[in-house]
Protein backbone atom coordinates (compact mmCIF):
# COMPACT_ATOMS: atom_id res chain seq x y z
CA UNK A 1 0.00 0.00 0.00
CA UNK A 2 2.87 2.44 0.97
CA UNK A 3 4.63 1.81 -2.29
CA UNK A 4 1.36 2.41 -4.39
CA UNK A 5 0.67 5.45 -2.51
CA UNK A 6 3.77 6.89 -3.24
CA UNK A 7 3.05 6.08 -6.95
CA UNK A 8 0.25 8.06 -6.94
CA UNK A 9 1.45 10.94 -5.33
CA UNK A 10 4.54 10.97 -7.96
CA UNK A 11 2.10 11.12 -11.04
CA UNK A 12 -0.27 13.57 -9.24
CA UNK A 13 3.05 16.05 -8.66
CA UNK A 14 4.18 15.57 -12.49
CA UNK A 15 0.73 16.28 -13.74
CA UNK A 16 0.46 19.81 -12.28
CA UNK A 17 3.90 20.67 -12.95
CA UNK A 18 2.73 19.95 -16.74
CA UNK A 19 -0.48 22.04 -15.83
CA UNK A 20 1.56 24.83 -15.16
CA UNK A 21 4.14 24.92 -17.94
CA UNK A 22 1.52 24.38 -20.86
CA UNK A 23 -0.40 27.18 -18.60
CA UNK A 24 2.46 29.65 -18.85
CA UNK A 25 2.85 29.36 -22.35
CA UNK A 26 -0.83 29.81 -23.16
CA UNK A 27 -0.35 33.27 -20.98
CA UNK A 28 2.69 34.43 -23.13
CA UNK A 29 0.77 33.89 -26.47
CA UNK A 30 -2.03 35.46 -24.91
CA UNK A 31 0.29 38.74 -24.18
CA UNK A 32 1.49 38.57 -28.17
CA UNK A 33 -1.85 39.36 -29.06
CA UNK A 34 -3.57 41.71 -28.99
CA UNK A 35 -6.89 39.40 -29.76
CA UNK A 36 -6.25 37.03 -27.65
CA UNK A 37 -4.48 33.49 -27.90
CA UNK A 38 -8.00 31.80 -28.38
CA UNK A 39 -9.00 34.12 -31.22
CA UNK A 40 -5.48 33.49 -32.80
CA UNK A 41 -6.63 29.94 -33.01
CA UNK A 42 -9.46 30.71 -35.42
CA UNK A 43 -8.30 33.63 -37.17
CA UNK A 44 -5.84 33.85 -40.23
CA UNK A 45 -3.79 36.86 -40.49
CA UNK A 46 -4.24 37.64 -44.70
CA UNK A 47 -1.58 40.21 -46.24
CA UNK A 48 -3.05 43.09 -47.20
CA UNK A 49 -2.63 43.44 -51.10
CA UNK A 50 -1.47 47.39 -51.89
CA UNK A 51 -3.09 46.69 -55.55
CA UNK A 52 -5.97 44.32 -57.51
CA UNK A 53 -4.21 41.54 -58.97
CA UNK A 54 -5.09 42.32 -62.72
CA UNK A 55 -3.26 45.40 -62.05
CA UNK A 56 -0.54 43.57 -60.23
CA UNK A 57 -0.16 40.88 -63.20
CA UNK A 58 -1.47 42.79 -66.86
CA UNK A 59 -0.35 44.99 -68.73
CA UNK A 60 -1.91 48.44 -69.03
CA UNK A 61 -5.52 47.88 -69.60
CA UNK A 62 -5.79 50.39 -72.45
CA UNK A 63 -3.57 48.13 -74.59
CA UNK A 64 -4.05 45.08 -72.98
CA UNK A 65 -8.10 44.27 -73.10
CA UNK A 66 -9.00 41.66 -75.13
CA UNK A 67 -12.38 39.69 -75.88
CA UNK A 68 -12.32 35.94 -76.81
CA UNK A 69 -15.67 34.32 -78.41
CA UNK A 70 -16.20 30.93 -78.83
CA UNK A 71 -19.31 29.66 -81.17
CA UNK A 72 -20.67 26.09 -81.85
CA UNK A 73 -22.09 26.22 -84.55
CA UNK A 74 -24.78 23.72 -87.01
CA UNK A 75 -22.12 21.39 -88.37
CA UNK A 76 -23.83 21.99 -91.79
CA UNK A 77 -23.05 25.46 -91.28
CA UNK A 78 -20.14 26.22 -90.78
CA UNK A 79 -18.30 26.85 -94.04
CA UNK A 80 -21.27 29.29 -94.68
CA UNK A 81 -20.82 30.80 -91.40
CA UNK A 82 -16.91 31.52 -92.13
CA UNK A 83 -17.63 33.06 -95.51
CA UNK A 84 -20.11 35.58 -93.32
CA UNK A 85 -17.95 36.07 -90.77
CA UNK A 86 -15.28 37.07 -92.85
CA UNK A 87 -16.77 39.88 -94.19
CA UNK A 88 -17.59 41.58 -91.27
CA UNK A 89 -14.49 40.62 -89.07
CA UNK A 90 -12.74 42.75 -92.16
CA UNK A 91 -14.97 45.16 -92.17
CA UNK A 92 -14.55 46.42 -88.76
CA UNK A 93 -10.74 44.92 -88.31
CA UNK A 94 -10.14 47.86 -91.40
CA UNK A 95 -12.94 50.74 -89.88
CA UNK A 96 -10.88 53.23 -87.99
CA UNK A 97 -13.97 54.33 -86.54
CA UNK A 98 -14.01 51.13 -84.44
CA UNK A 99 -11.38 51.11 -81.72
CA UNK A 100 -10.83 46.83 -81.70
CA UNK A 101 -9.49 44.97 -84.09
CA UNK A 102 -9.65 40.83 -84.71
CA UNK A 103 -6.40 39.36 -83.67
CA UNK A 104 -7.21 35.57 -84.68
CA UNK A 105 -10.01 33.53 -86.02
CA UNK A 106 -9.93 29.21 -85.85
CA UNK A 107 -11.63 26.77 -86.46
CA UNK A 108 -11.42 23.88 -83.84
CA UNK A 109 -9.53 20.74 -85.18
CA UNK A 110 -8.97 18.91 -81.77
CA UNK A 111 -11.28 19.64 -79.17
CA UNK A 112 -15.01 20.58 -79.53
CA UNK A 113 -16.24 19.93 -82.89
CA UNK A 114 -17.39 22.57 -85.44
CA UNK A 115 -16.46 25.70 -82.87
CA UNK A 116 -15.50 29.23 -83.81
CA UNK A 117 -12.74 30.90 -81.90
CA UNK A 118 -12.30 34.75 -82.24
CA UNK A 119 -10.35 36.78 -80.26
CA UNK A 120 -10.22 40.46 -80.41
CA UNK A 121 -8.35 43.55 -78.81
CA UNK A 122 -9.58 46.83 -77.95
CA UNK A 123 -7.63 50.12 -78.07
CA UNK A 124 -8.49 52.15 -74.95
CA UNK A 125 -9.67 49.55 -71.98
CA UNK A 126 -13.02 49.20 -71.06
CA UNK A 127 -13.95 52.99 -72.80
CA UNK A 128 -13.21 51.47 -76.42
CA UNK A 129 -15.07 48.08 -75.35
CA UNK A 130 -18.13 50.42 -74.54
CA UNK A 131 -17.88 52.80 -77.80
CA UNK A 132 -17.57 49.72 -80.08
CA UNK A 133 -20.62 48.14 -78.18
CA UNK A 134 -23.29 51.35 -78.26
CA UNK A 135 -21.64 52.01 -82.51
CA UNK A 136 -22.01 48.37 -83.66
CA UNK A 137 -26.44 48.79 -81.93
CA UNK A 138 -26.89 51.32 -84.59
CA UNK A 139 -24.69 49.48 -87.38
CA UNK A 140 -27.78 48.40 -89.69
CA UNK A 141 -25.39 46.08 -91.69
CA UNK A 142 -24.15 44.23 -88.25
CA UNK A 143 -27.15 43.81 -86.70
CA UNK A 144 -28.41 41.88 -89.90
CA UNK A 145 -25.16 39.87 -89.95
CA UNK A 146 -26.09 38.93 -86.18
CA UNK A 147 -29.44 38.38 -86.91
CA UNK A 148 -28.41 35.80 -89.79
CA UNK A 149 -25.43 34.74 -87.58
CA UNK A 150 -27.83 33.33 -84.92
CA UNK A 151 -29.82 30.58 -87.65
CA UNK A 152 -25.97 29.12 -88.00
CA UNK A 153 -25.58 28.74 -84.25
CA UNK A 154 -26.05 26.14 -81.42
CA UNK A 155 -24.65 28.01 -78.42
CA UNK A 156 -21.78 31.14 -77.99
CA UNK A 157 -20.32 32.51 -75.11
CA UNK A 158 -17.60 35.22 -74.51
CA UNK A 159 -14.75 36.51 -71.85
CA UNK A 160 -13.09 39.56 -71.03
CA UNK A 161 -9.24 38.80 -70.26
CA UNK A 162 -6.18 40.77 -69.73
CA UNK A 163 -2.81 39.87 -70.71
CA UNK A 164 -0.10 38.76 -68.76
CA UNK A 165 3.04 41.61 -68.32
CA UNK A 166 5.48 39.12 -69.20
CA UNK A 167 4.13 37.42 -72.40
CA UNK A 168 4.23 38.36 -75.84
CA UNK A 169 2.39 40.67 -77.76
CA UNK A 170 0.20 38.48 -79.79
CA UNK A 171 1.11 40.21 -83.54
CA UNK A 172 0.71 39.13 -86.72
CA UNK A 173 2.68 35.84 -88.08
CA UNK A 174 2.84 33.87 -91.50
CA UNK A 175 1.76 30.48 -91.58
CA UNK A 176 1.08 27.79 -92.20
CA UNK A 177 0.67 27.32 -88.74
CA UNK A 178 -1.52 24.74 -86.20
CA UNK A 179 -2.49 27.13 -82.56
CA UNK A 180 -2.91 25.58 -79.15
CA UNK A 181 -5.21 27.13 -77.08
CA UNK A 182 -4.13 25.40 -73.80
CA UNK A 183 -6.95 27.02 -71.15
CA UNK A 184 -6.40 26.65 -67.28
CA UNK A 185 -8.97 26.57 -64.72
CA UNK A 186 -6.91 27.56 -61.70
CA UNK A 187 -8.22 27.65 -57.51
CA UNK A 188 -9.82 30.63 -56.79
CA UNK A 189 -6.67 32.82 -55.13
CA UNK A 190 -3.97 31.53 -56.91
CA UNK A 191 -3.59 33.75 -59.70
CA UNK A 192 -0.60 35.60 -58.17
CA UNK A 193 1.47 32.74 -57.70
CA UNK A 194 0.71 31.37 -60.91
CA UNK A 195 1.55 34.52 -62.39
CA UNK A 196 4.82 34.55 -60.45
CA UNK A 197 5.90 30.92 -61.65
CA UNK A 198 5.74 31.51 -65.54
CA UNK A 199 6.78 35.03 -65.40
CA UNK A 200 10.23 33.18 -65.00
CA UNK A 201 9.09 30.26 -66.77
CA UNK A 202 8.07 32.05 -70.15
CA UNK A 203 11.54 32.00 -71.08
CA UNK A 204 12.15 28.13 -71.71
CA UNK A 205 9.53 28.53 -74.05
CA UNK A 206 10.29 31.10 -76.57
CA UNK A 207 13.08 29.12 -78.12
CA UNK A 208 11.18 28.29 -81.73
CA UNK A 209 9.24 31.43 -81.43
CA UNK A 210 6.12 29.51 -80.14
CA UNK A 211 4.62 31.69 -77.47
CA UNK A 212 1.89 33.70 -79.14
CA UNK A 213 -0.11 35.34 -75.96
CA UNK A 214 -0.89 34.53 -72.45
CA UNK A 215 -4.40 36.30 -70.91
CA UNK A 216 -6.54 35.61 -67.85
CA UNK A 217 -10.33 35.97 -67.43
CA UNK A 218 -11.32 39.33 -65.96
CA UNK A 219 -15.47 39.08 -67.05
CA UNK A 220 -16.98 35.61 -67.67
CA UNK A 221 -16.12 32.76 -65.70
CA UNK A 222 -13.08 33.30 -63.13
CA UNK A 223 -9.43 32.04 -62.51
CA UNK A 224 -9.23 30.92 -66.30
CA UNK A 225 -5.96 31.38 -67.83
CA UNK A 226 -5.12 30.81 -71.45
CA UNK A 227 -2.53 30.03 -73.21
CA UNK A 228 -1.81 30.87 -76.88
CA UNK A 229 0.88 29.18 -78.79
CA UNK A 230 2.11 28.55 -82.76
CA UNK A 231 3.64 25.57 -84.43
CA UNK A 232 4.19 24.56 -87.64
CA UNK A 233 2.28 21.07 -86.96
CA UNK A 234 1.95 18.72 -84.39
CA UNK A 235 4.86 17.24 -84.77
CA UNK A 236 6.80 20.52 -84.21
CA UNK A 237 4.66 20.43 -81.31
CA UNK A 238 5.42 17.60 -79.73
CA UNK A 239 9.25 18.37 -80.41
CA UNK A 240 9.05 22.04 -78.78
CA UNK A 241 7.14 20.76 -75.82
CA UNK A 242 9.79 17.65 -75.49
CA UNK A 243 12.48 19.79 -75.98
CA UNK A 244 11.38 22.65 -72.97
CA UNK A 245 12.18 19.38 -70.36
CA UNK A 246 15.73 19.34 -71.42
CA UNK A 247 16.01 23.18 -69.94
CA UNK A 248 16.90 23.62 -66.03
CA UNK A 249 14.35 25.26 -64.53
CA UNK A 250 11.25 24.09 -66.46
CA UNK A 251 10.43 20.92 -64.51
CA UNK A 252 10.09 23.01 -61.45
CA UNK A 253 7.88 25.10 -63.16
CA UNK A 254 5.46 22.68 -63.83
CA UNK A 255 5.92 21.10 -60.25
CA UNK A 256 4.89 24.16 -58.95
CA UNK A 257 2.01 25.34 -61.07
CA UNK A 258 0.18 21.55 -61.19
CA UNK A 259 -1.25 21.99 -57.63
CA UNK A 260 -2.54 25.76 -58.44
CA UNK A 261 -4.68 23.45 -61.31
CA UNK A 262 -8.61 21.92 -60.76
CA UNK A 263 -9.19 21.42 -64.79
CA UNK A 264 -7.20 21.95 -68.23
CA UNK A 265 -8.13 21.89 -71.66
CA UNK A 266 -6.09 21.76 -74.84
CA UNK A 267 -7.33 22.90 -77.82
CA UNK A 268 -5.59 22.34 -81.47
CA UNK A 269 -7.09 25.54 -84.10
CA UNK A 270 -6.89 26.03 -87.27
CA UNK A 271 -7.01 29.78 -88.67
CA UNK A 272 -9.44 31.07 -91.13
CA UNK A 273 -8.71 32.39 -94.38
CA UNK A 274 -8.58 35.91 -92.95
CA UNK A 275 -6.91 35.49 -89.51
CA UNK A 276 -4.26 38.07 -88.91
CA UNK A 277 -2.40 34.90 -87.13
CA UNK A 278 -1.64 32.46 -89.83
Amino acid sequence: MTATWCVNLLRKRRFWRETCRTLTLVRGLANKSDDGWLRSMFAHNVDARKDAHSNLLSKKETSGLYKIQFHNVKPECLEAYNKLSTEVHKELHNDADYPCEVVGSWNTWYGEQDQAVHLWRYYGGYPALTECLNKLRLNKSYLEFRKERSKMLISRRNQLLLEFSFWNDPVPRPGPNLYELRTYRLKPGTMIEWGNHWARAIKYRQENNEAVGGFFTQIGELYIVHHLWAYKDLQSREETRNSAWLKEGWDANVHYTVPLIQSMESRILIPTASSPLQ
